[in-house]
């Protein structure tokens, strides 16, 4: 318990973090401008969280060993893997036919926010939303990335949870 609570101070973990981000969104690219599978609204909703998961991730390269910063990261990024399981599934559920809606050209970001226009090599809205191309195995994108958030998800809770009993548990 105490090595896991001590995860958040490690810079192995904020690197393994930034690596797995930046892996994510190369796969994203590569499959977009070499393999011309092109991005629809939630994937372009997802490819905004690993974004932001990298920000934490250097965030987190430099600023773990402060107090309170690491546990204060780790619930950031928790709410990422929970936001990413949440558009993962919606897209797995569009793809399969489980949830059926409507599924627009606009990312839905407020006027502010336009990051389809200040990076559009990265976010800008090709498809509607309808599947996912197959990775390895006959896998589709949305099957690993659903896989893959719930997994992380269960990591940042337990992560949380253990640094919580770690406090609680010192005097």
């Amino acid at each position: 318990m105490a090595i896991i609570s001590n995860l958040p101070k490690s810079r192995v973990m904020w690197l393994g973090l930034l690596v797995l981000g930046l892996l994510l969104e190369g796969v994203a690219l590569y499959y977009q401008y070499v393999l011309d599978q092109l991005p629809c609204v939630l994937c372009i909703h997802v490819r905004m969280l690993v974004f932001v998961l990298v920000l934490v991730s250097v965030l987190g390269l430099v600023f773990c060993r402060l107090p309170r910063m690491g546990g204060i990261l780790v619930v950031v990024t928790t709410g990422i893997w929970a936001w990413m399981t949440e558009r993962s599934y919606q897209l797995l559920g569009t793809e399969r036919g489980w949830i059926i809606g409507e599924c627009q050209m606009k990312s839905g970001l407020p006027d502010w926010l336009a990051l389809e226009e200040w990076m559009p090599w990265l976010f800008r809205i090709h498809e509607p939303c309808g599947y996912t191309p197959f990775v390895l195995f006959r896998i589709t994108m949305a099957e690993i990335l659903t896989v893959l958030s719930i997994l992380m998800l269960l990591f940042g809770i337990s992560l949380s949870l253990a640094m919580a009993g770690r406090r609680l548990a010192t005097p």
